[in-house]
């Protein structure tokens, strides 16, 4: 811990750009999205029916519970890398590094989930105005006749990790436009539809019973995790002590409070059944005859969705620069760009990574991986803070999580209710990953860890 917080004292290279606003954006950023423009209705159609507002507001309480817990270390360790250095910190290197490596794979594929909803939106545009793409362009093998490869979305990763890897401070600035525009198309969505509200689309409310809520909060739980993404870039914070724990708690608030809201319309305005598609949103309004409701909300759209594959493609960089910059992996990836001011490797594999997903495979196998590595996150970032409060429970906090432990075991037993809902087929591949980390580490990290002073 000690360490820990001379480091983040210390000059690393990034540069500190980034107020409150920067912060809450780049959270806002990262929690309201895909959310909101694409899972809402596959959820809904596939799981839920109109009670994925109850998935939304179960998957919004554990993510409540953990925020809590990320805000109180977010003050006590402003640097970069987030979970893997709150659970470095606490735990010890092992168990930091699985969440390291874990959180490596979760960035990257929720960028790339974020991507191929982006695309949906993009698509359902081009189509409305006859400038359809050829239909080798539209998807990844697998996800319709003819389908090679989902082009936009490649091009979109592509470009914003060349945005991130260029200057910080312009990537901010960018995503603090795109946020404002996100969040007028989420008011719009609201304001437009009530209107079309018919109450008996929420009828039967929960047609496929309270498992297929927890089912739906289970698959929706990373479209309210986006805060993570920002504690990541702490480093590159003006005044991280303060204005982290802030940001995650407002980004948080807001986002829910628009979700719980769209989630009502959309369920009120069409029938559920009708929106298991790319781009529900555009597509409920298209049926209720507002086509130019549709064509506002899928570019405001287009731009919101854009700024969560910002956040998640920031975030997965610094993960991996951080576990470089420990010894975890090689020193090659750590290196700070002398002009820009970024992790400059990182962001560019992270990158090309993520378009190769996105561009490759399909949505919901996409969203379920993503988030048992974020639940299990959660459980051990909750469980951390009970350990710190007994082990060291003198340190200065600039910000507390409130009533501990209750709160951290609402965090934790939430996140382990959530990972029950989940398909088994997740487990699998998830344990697979877990189990090429420890390789890595046995193999590479312990021999060259920073900690244990075996690499200068």
């Amino acid at each position: 811990m000690e360490m820990l917080q001379a480091e983040a004292r210390s000059r690393s290279g990034l540069r500190r750009v980034l107020g409150l606003w920067h912060l809450t954006a780049i959270g806002l950023g990262g929690i309201i999205g895909v959310g909101i423009f694409v899972l809402t209705g596959t959820v809904a159609a596939n799981h839920a029916g109109p009670a994925v507002v109850l998935s939304f507001m179960l998957a919004g309480m554990a993510s409540a519970a953990a925020a809590l817990c990320y805000a109180e270390f977010a003050g006590l360790i402003p640097v970069s890398g987030s979970a893997y250095v709150y659970g470095y910190a606490v735990l010890g290197e092992f168990a930091g590094w699985l969440i390291g490596w874990d959180l490596l794979l979760e960035f990257s594929l929720i960028a790339a989930v974020v991507a191929v909803g982006w695309s949906g939106y993009v698509q359902a545009l081009l189509d409305a105005m006859g400038w359809p793409l050829p239909v080798w362009a539209r998807g990844g093998p697998g996800t319709g006749d003819g389908h090679m490869v989902n082009l936009p979305a490649v091009v979109i990763t592509l470009l914003i990790a060349a945005l991130l890897a260029v200057r910080m401070e312009w990537g901010a600035r960018f995503n603090n436009v795109i946020v404002a525009l996100k969040i007028g198309a989420a008011i719009l969505i609201i304001a437009a539809g009530v209107a079309y509200i018919d109450p008996g689309n929420w009828t039967p409310f929960m047609p496929f019973g309270f498992e297929g809520v927890v089912t739906g909060a289970a698959i929706v739980f990373f479209a309210v995790f986006g805060y993570e993404m920002m504690t990541t870039a702490a480093e590159e914070a003006v005044d991280p002590q303060r204005d982290v724990p802030r940001a995650v708690v407002l980004s948080l608030s807001i986002a829910m409070a628009l979700y719980v809201g769209i989630c009502l319309v959309l369920t009120g305005i069409v029938p559920y059944t009708t929106l298991d598609n790319d781009a529900p949103v555009a597509h409920a309004f298209t049926a209720i005859g507002q086509p130019k409701v549709m064509i506002a909300i899928s570019l405001a759209s287009i731009c919101g969705i854009t700024s969560v594959i910002f956040a998640n493609l920031l975030a997965g960089a610094r993960i991996w620069f951080a576990l470089s910059r420990d010894g975890l992996l090689p020193k090659w990836f750590s290196a700070v760009h002398p002009k820009f001011g970024t992790p400059f490797r990182t962001t560019v594999l992270i990158g090309l990574v993520t378009a190769i997903a996105a561009g490759l495979l399909p949505l919901d196998e996409l969203a379920m991986l993503v988030n048992i590595g974020v639940l299990s996150a959660f459980i051990v970032i909750c469980s951390a803070i009970l350990v710190l409060r007994v082990r060291q429970p003198e340190l200065h906090r600039p910000f507390r999580t409130p009533w501990v432990p209750f709160v951290p075991l609402l965090g934790i037993g939430f996140s382990a209710w959530l990972i029950y809902g989940l398909p088994f087929v997740t487990y699998e591949r998830f344990l697979l990953w877990m189990a090429v980390g420890c390789v890595v580490y046995f193999a590479y990290g312990i021999r060259h860890s920073r900690l244990e002073g075996r690499d200068a």
